[in-house]
């Protein structure tokens, strides 16, 4: 359940809009959902400008598989095709890769073709290609189809190129095609640079398998090495299927054991050479693994449970390292950024200490050096660090608490400026010598935008202004709202309202309220989406409502850490409080108020629903129903141990409060969900029965942590409005 891929079942569009609707500009189901009916939603995208290492302004088009470079003039916006071969699909056809084959890899690699880059990988039929622009070619480089090969990776020198097969580590030669195996006796249980599966969900990112790093000089990997011999196995049933097919995975749930992980190190003659554990006895995880720029091994380490984390650095031997950095917190500490390292051998840390992300300068000798950035505010991304000019480039949400801005801060401290002037979220791309920026923006209310600065702020080119198109004018939409309300301890929630198109404040209206909840992930962001399943809703006669409890609101780890040991409480009262806010408006009929949410937005709507009375309907998709059930790196984080926590872990609980559970429930869950296994609901199913209590249940055949499928995802909208409609 990392807190970046909170899944729910909404049209997030972002920059689309619909090309055809109902002439009288209502909307329905089937033109959203229904996979023979349904209407497309395209809009030409912003254009796509990139930086070269050569400081060039680069646009990139693809069509029909092939590549066009154009060096873009910054001051009068005139282009120059680049000659260089960048026909993509006559390469690989070349090759003896079929037309359609070659379309779709040429699609895959176009985004990554630049001017400087001659040479990419591909894989095609299980094994490994590269893509050799600068001869016109395209060559195999591995021949065993039979086997996968997985998170391929060059080297910083683009001589050797490094990959997973099976649970092993091997490496190609680019020259000779020479394949090397690097590690031994891999297997179910013995992975050899191959993340397991609680270390990619919860610490390296979804769907991140690679746990192998290059050193800077391509002389060498760092590797990690997990041993899952104690981990428990769960066992999904494939009943979708005949003959019905098992899925099993190593998951350590709350309390469970927990792979051994241990990091080494090997050259490309497959020397290895494991470090040794600096904490013997102590169970701990190892959350990022790196190289200095001088080539010295970084590694991250927390405790179990994640109260403290230290940055290690290593000597040559890798048998010695020594704590440079080291971070605790009375609740969880977060997994950092490795730090940057500058030209005097000191560097920039990102640091949540304070209870707000900022960035601190440490010496040489590893020292404190000052503290460069502070306040009640986050810093969001660091883009990089100009030491010609001394500076820090970064976003941050010191202006716009649902938002960011570009930044720029010297490392001292002094003279931090803000260089966007419109509000809203910002994805920025700086050229490599910070002169100018590339910014794609948008907000609530204005539609993307991308631009090109300069290092001031001063607008220099506006490329696009994706205003909204005739056709979704036409549409009767709702008004959207954001606005802060006061907690009644005095925190500022963020929430947003669609109201109908013909709404009339002395009316009373239903609410159909969304959200996440989960820790440091919010819900309500300044940026343009068509949501267009809320405009539908709000044409129904129903006010959309989105509120952030605190500790979603991602306004820092201070308003997060008071959930520390009792998911679903404060959560819950923040939520309330929301309500009573809608109460006073007048308009909200509080006796017709639904709540939904998936993942931790199902556990929370569950838990609301046996926690209170305030919800008449619920919508809950894929929730853990008690916290001894989830995972053991997530579910820790924030409640500890279930032997160290056994209250807290009760008072969370869905399914011990099943008696309690007020209003109507549908319950909606992936029978082959790995993440949040199905035996949640079950278990909650069986509880609710125990006790009497009526639900509803929609099961997904063969669907993991979220629908997928136009006809799946019909499904699952079409009952949910069924199910509003007859309950609300």
């Amino acid at each position: 359940m990392d807190k970046r891929w909170g899944w729910c079942v909404l049209p997030m569009l972002f920059f689309s809009v619909g090309q055809v609707m109902a002439s009288d500009g209502q909307l329905s189901l089937e033109t959203l959902y229904h996979p023979l009916k349904k209407e497309k939603f395209t809009t030409a995208p912003l254009t796509r400008l990139s930086w070269d290492v050569q400081n060039r302004l680069i646009e990139t088009q693809i069509q029909e598989g092939n590549v066009k470079l154009f060096v873009v003039d910054p001051k009068t916006w005139g282009k120059q095709e680049l000659k260089a071969d960048t026909q993509v699909m006559s390469v690989l056809k070349k090759a003896g890769i079929t037309d359609k084959e070659a379309l779709t890899l040429a699609e895959q690699l176009g985004p990554q073709i630049k001017p400087e880059v001659t040479s990419y990988l591909f894989t095609y039929k299980n094994d490994l290609w590269l893509l050799d622009l600068r001869n016109t070619k395209a060559r195999e480089l591995t021949h065993s189809p039979e086997v996968s090969k997985d998170e391929a990776i060059l080297s910083p020198d683009a001589k050797s190129v490094a990959y997973l097969k099976g649970n092993d580590l091997y490496i190609t030669d680019i020259a000779s095609a020479t394949e090397k195996r690097l590690t031994t006796g891999g297997s179910d249980t013995n992975l050899n640079g191959r993340l397991d599966w609680v270390y990619m969900e919860e610490i390296y990112g979804r769907g991140v398998l690679r746990a192998f790093w290059w050193s800077p000089d391509s002389s060498k990997l760092a590797l990690l090495n997990f041993d899952e011999s104690r981990v428990p196995v769960y066992t999904l049933s494939g009943d979708h299927l005949q003959p019905a097919q098992t899925t099993r995975t190593h998951y350590p749930k709350a309390g469970d054991p927990n792979p051994i992980v241990k990091l080494g190190v090997v050259d490309l003659n497959g020397k290895l050479t494991w470090s040794e554990n600096p904490y013997q006895g102590k169970e701990t995880l190892i959350v990022q693994v790196g190289w200095t720029p001088d080539g010295r091994l970084l590694s991250a380490w927390q405790d179990r449970v994640q109260t403290w984390l230290d940055l290690r650095l290593y000597d040559q031997s890798m048998q010695q390292s020594k704590v440079i950095v080291h971070e605790s917190s009375p609740a969880w500490t977060e997994r950092l950024p490795f730090p940057v390292f500058l030209k005097d051998g000191g560097f920039v840390w990102e640091s949540d200490r304070t209870g707000h992300r900022h960035f601190y300068r440490y010496d040489k000798d590893y020292q404190l050096q000052g503290v460069i950035t502070k306040g009640n505010w986050e810093v969001r991304t660091a883009y990089g660090i100009d030491e010609q000019h001394g500076r820090i480039l970064f976003s941050a949400d010191e202006r716009n608490p649902i938002g960011n801005d570009v930044y720029s801060v010297n490392l001292d401290g002094s003279d931090l400026r803000r260089l966007t002037t419109e509000s809203g979220t910002h994805a920025v791309r700086w050229n490599k010598n910070f002169t100018q920026f590339l910014d794609s923006w948008s907000s609530i209310k204005q539609t993307p935008k991308q631009a090109l600065f300069d290092d001031a702020g001063t607008q220099l080119k506006l490329v696009d202004d994706v205003g909204m198109p005739a056709t979704m004018k036409a549409l009767h939409l709702a008004t959207v709202k954001q606005q802060q309300i006061m907690s009644r301890d005095g925190f500022p929630l963020e929430s947003l309202l669609y109201l109908p198109p013909d709404f009339d404040a002395k009316k009373k209206y239903p609410v159909y309220q969304h959200l996440y909840a989960g820790p440091m992930a919010p819900t309500v962001v300044d940026r343009w989406s068509n949501d267009l399943y809320f405009h539908f809703l709000a044409q129904q006669g129903y006010v959309v409502w989105i509120l952030d409890n605190r500790s979603a609101s991602n306004k820092g780890m201070a308003s997060a850490w008071p959930i520390h040991k009792k998911l679903g409480q404060l959560e819950l009262q923040d939520q309330l409080d929301g309500l009573a806010w809608l109460r006073q408006q007048g308009w909200a009929d509080m006796d017709r108020i639904s709540l939904d949410g998936w993942s931790y937005g199902g556990y929370f709507t569950s838990y609301a629903l046996t926690h209170s009375d305030a919800w008449k309907v619920g919508f809950v998709g894929a929730p853990v129903t008690d916290w001894r059930l989830y995972d053991s790196v997530y579910t820790e984080r924030y409640m500890g141990l279930p032997q160290d926590n056994p209250e807290g872990y009760d008072n969370s609980s869905v399914q011990k409060a099943a008696k309690n559970l007020h209003g109507k429930i549908l319950l909606m869950h992936g029978t082959m969900d790995d993440n949040v296994h199905p035996q949640n609901t079950i278990m909650l199913i069986n509880e609710l029965i125990k006790n009497g209590k009526d639900y509803s249940l929609q099961l997904y055949p063969g669907q993991a942590h979220g629908p997928r499928g136009d006809w799946m995802i019909w499904s699952l909208q079409k009952n949910k409005w069924e199910f509003l409609k007859n309950n609300l």
